[in-house]
């Protein structure tokens, strides 16, 4: 058997607005961008610069529980994993275009990590994992 998972939605408040963060403050791509008249929604995946692998779906909330986990879907806990190849380059970058970072860079066994916040709130990890 092979499975794997192809996307992951994150609500958010406005498909633009998130486009607009993810692609010029964290240099994603936009994969793709389609209008679905019948559903009056967009399918908008974005995926990091050189990602060959999951991509993330995001989902404009249309009612009042999903408003209310815009930025909240893993109850404060990280959420997203946005693994680099070169953890100082791309950390001073985003510190330098005003990514908020409530974790500062640490040294773990497994390499070097820090904890910013998106638009919205959602913790991610920005993690450079070590070669051993």
């Amino acid at each position: 058997m092979k499975q794997s998972i192809i996307h992951v939605a994150l609500v958010v408040r406005d498909y633009d607005e998130a486009i607009d963060f993810y692609t010029k403050k964290l240099h994603f791509t936009l994969v793709e961008d389609t209008y679905i008249p019948e559903q009056d929604k967009r399918w908008v995946m974005i995926a990091p610069p050189g990602s060959k692998g999951t991509t993330l779906l995001l989902a404009r909330s249309s009612r009042p529980e999903q408003v209310a986990s815009i930025g909240k879907q893993t109850g404060g806990r990280v959420f997203l994993f946005l693994s680099t190849d070169d953890f100082w380059r791309d950390y001073k970058e985003m510190v330098s275009l005003g990514i908020q970072f409530v974790r500062e860079p640490k040294e773990e066994p497994y390499g070097t990590v820090a904890v910013f916040e998106d638009l919205y709130g959602n913790l991610w990890d920005l993690i450079e994992l070590s070669d051993s």
